[in-house]
């Protein structure tokens, strides 16, 4: 598994809250969810590295 590194991030409380609220909707954590945001948008910039990319299985579940 990947090193994690901690880190403080503000959002807008609107904003927390409607990721909250997608996290649970998806029975993910807050952070699990936007580790996945984050990633999908990565992933769709192509910009993740190599290693990173993942499997299309990992990726099939993109928002809209």
């Amino acid at each position: 598994m990947a090193k994690k590194k901690p880190f403080a991030l503000r959002l807008d409380a609107d904003l927390l809250d409607a990721i909250e609220k997608w996290a649970a909707d998806e029975f993910r954590s807050t952070n699990g969810q936007m580790e996945w945001i984050i990633h999908q948008a990565l992933y769709k910039a192509g910009r993740l590295p190599k290693r990173s990319q993942g499997t299309e299985d990992e990726t099939a579940e993109t928002p809209e």
